[in-house]
């Protein structure tokens, strides 16, 4: 399987102007990040493996992507967490209820220590050096862009949960790349990027206040609703919404703004959207 080059959008947000590179509109099951993270795998002959085996939170992405992969190789399929809510078994949306339409196997269990040579295992979220292949693509096709534009001041933005995508864009890349920490605090993501490569991290932007991963913000709903709204794009609400204030707190406050292009790394996930929309209208009935 291969992915195509993304198409990148111009738009405008609150006086603005940004680049949104499209990787959303990459592929339905393996969209954004995931299509770059996962890209070798589906790519390379699995068949000495009898199973795949990852971990992570209850409506990961990546879960529901590995769930694709596996089916796509014929492999069994097994995904480790630590809880599963009430209402979601009784209800299953979104990614789980797709992972568990592909035959996921879900063990509410702590993840084994020990895995057999017939099973590949993949870590949370994907943060694997054979993300690598994907993410050179990728560095490529904006190398090509700011080429083809003339563009030699280029920021490049995307929000991080272990932040492997936007690490070995920085690898690939002679532009900045800046990111902010969405999942666990900055230490945390700092420490992420260490597990892979030590040297040309990207930039940390700071975030204004402390946010928990996965839990409602005001906030987050109505930027999701203003850039639907300006830009006619649906972006992810757990990790595009935090990342937009922080990008455009970051912009806003460049000095040297007027002399630079700004792209935004649309990751997808969207698949997740309609079950966040319903915890929104649920918690906040003004909503």
């Amino acid at each position: 399987m291969q992915f195509f080059n993304s198409k990148i959008d111009e738009v405008e947000v609150n006086n603005q102007k940004y680049f949104v590179k499209r990787d959303d509109l990459l592929n339905s099951d393996f969209s954004g990040n995931k299509a770059r993270k996962f890209h070798y795998f589906l790519n390379e002959d699995l068949t000495e493996y009898k199973k795949i085996i990852s971990h992570g939170s209850i409506q990961s992405n990546a879960m529901y992507s590995l769930s694709v992969l596996a089916k796509l190789k014929n492999l069994e399929f097994e995904y480790y967490v630590k809880n599963i809510p009430s209402y979601l078994l009784e209800n299953p949306s979104g990614n789980y209820k797709e992972a568990l339409n592909n035959d996921m196997k879900l063990i509410v269990d702590e993840l084994k220590d020990n895995f057999e040579k017939d099973e590949l295992f993949i870590i949370e979220g994907g943060a694997v050096k054979e993300a690598k292949y994907g993410l050179e693509i990728l560095a490529n096709e904006i190398k090509t862009w700011a080429k083809e534009n003339k563009i030699d001041k280029l920021k490049i933005f995307l929000p991080s949960g272990t932040g492997t995508t936007a690490l070995y864009l920085q690898q690939y890349l002679p532009f900045e790349v800046l990111t902010c920490s969405c999942v666990g605090d900055d230490d945390y993501l700092k420490k992420q990027f260490d597990m892979l490569e030590i040297k040309n991290h990207p930039t940390i932007l700071k975030k204004t206040k402390k946010y928990h991963f996965g839990k409602l913000y005001r906030e987050f709903y109505f930027k999701h609703l203003e850039l639907f709204e300006q830009t006619n794009i649906e972006f992810d609400l757990l990790y595009d919404s935090l990342g937009w204030i922080v990008f455009e707190d970051y912009v806003n406050n460049f000095e040297h703004k007027k002399e630079y292009t700004f792209l935004y790394i649309h990751q997808g996930g969207l698949l997740g959207n309609k079950t966040m929309l319903e915890r929104y209208r649920y918690k906040f009935t003004i909503i």
